[in-house]
């Protein structure tokens, strides 16, 4: 008796267990999508990634349910859930959505590094402070995601031995920050947005 395509080994083994693992790695990287969503309070979007996420899943555990004793499977969908989450921290990383604060703690040239921050477009605010030896210089500065790398290497530049955390901000209300860039993965969505200024 002659079998069709998807009762061969070549797809229970092989195909099925791939598609499966594709599934997983979709799913889990929508679903680190949304979190990040979520915490940064975009309330229009996560609901739309959630259903994505769900209905992918759904998918992929319905496949292994009906298989059982393809242990192939199982072992397809571990290692997509593993392979999502280093895709999804990827995304992640790319995007670098969002507000950062930096505080500073600079125990020398704290003016110098605010007036290099402000001369290149980053807003910082300086406060005198007194710390555990001496007095400090307690900065604060709140700047885009993407531009962090830029302040730290001016950070490292003017006061190499300053100690500084960095902390997320959820909303911020006005406030000096410098102007946006094409983003790398929707380089189409400061077009879109122009072209929404000019209707």
């Amino acid at each position: 008796m002659e079998t069709s395509f998807f009762d061969s080994t070549l797809f229970l083994y092989i195909v099925m267990p791939l598609l499966i693992f594709l599934a997983r790695i979709c799913d889990v990287s929508i679903g680190t999508l949304r979190i990040i969503f979520v915490s940064k309070g975009k309330r229009n979007i996560a609901p739309i990634l959630g259903f994505f996420e769900v209905l992918i899943w759904i998918t992929a555990i319905s496949k292994i349910m009906e298989n059982l004793d393809n242990y192939i499977n199982f072992v397809a969908y571990a290692a997509g859930f593993a392979t999502g989450n280093f895709v999804g921290m990827i995304i992640e990383e790319k995007l670098a959505m969002g507000i950062l604060m930096i505080r500073i703690f600079a125990y020398e040239s704290g003016n110098e590094l605010v007036q290099t921050l402000n001369a290149r477009g980053f807003g910082a605010t300086v406060v005198e402070a007194h710390g555990a030896r001496e007095n400090i210089d307690l900065i604060y500065s709140i700047v885009k995601r993407n531009e962090l790398a830029n302040v730290l290497d001016v950070i490292s530049l003017i006061n190499p031995k300053a100690f500084y955390t960095i902390e997320d901000v959820k909303a911020v209300n006005e406030g000096i920050f410098t102007p946006n860039k094409p983003n790398s993965i929707f380089p189409f969505s400061n077009v879109l947005r122009q072209w929404r200024k000019g209707k």
